[in-house]
């Protein structure tokens, strides 16, 4: 399987998303690909937020591996399922997707968690105190992916 985890800028949640599920495939020992990018191109091979970095820090991850990256239309074929932290981000990237496979693989991220809620990952990037509560709603998120998909 192969993940794309997409935010705006790729700086905040998306590069949490990312970290979180590679610790959690690595320890269930899975051979998935995991990789973030973001709907716009602000922060173009920009290291995560400091804030993300230190979030993921406290819980024995490490970001520095990761760069900011523009999503690109390539993307759409190349993964099997694109996880979105909120609903502009969900109409961004289905903005590119040229046919109904594409927009098949385009997921809000926590309806994972609360099926149909449709319920965005705030973004943190103006409200320090956010990081901790985004770094737990995709922790749980990333557990159901695996729980998705551990038997694909």
């Amino acid at each position: 399987m192969k993940f794309l985890m997409v935010c705006l800028g790729n700086i905040c949640r998306s590069p949490l998303a990312e970290g979180i599920l590679k610790h959690k495939i690595k320890q269930e020992g899975l051979d998935w690909t995991v990789d973030s990018a973001g709907t716009s191109g602000y922060h173009e091979d920009a290291l995560p937020d400091v804030r993300s970095m230190a979030v993921a820090e406290e819980h024995g991850l490490d970001l520095t591996d990761q760069r900011s990256r523009k999503l690109t239309s390539q993307d759409l074929d190349v993964f099997d399922m694109i996880y979105v932290m909120d609903s502009s981000n969900y109409n961004n990237v289905m903005s590119l997707c040229e046919n109904t496979i594409q927009k098949s693989k385009v997921r809000l991220i926590m309806n994972m968690v609360l099926p149909e809620k449709n319920i965005a990952v705030p973004d943190p990037y103006w409200d320090d105190d956010g990081f901790k509560k985004v770094y737990l709603m995709l922790e749980e998120a990333c557990i159901a992916i695996v729980e998705a998909y551990r038997e694909t």
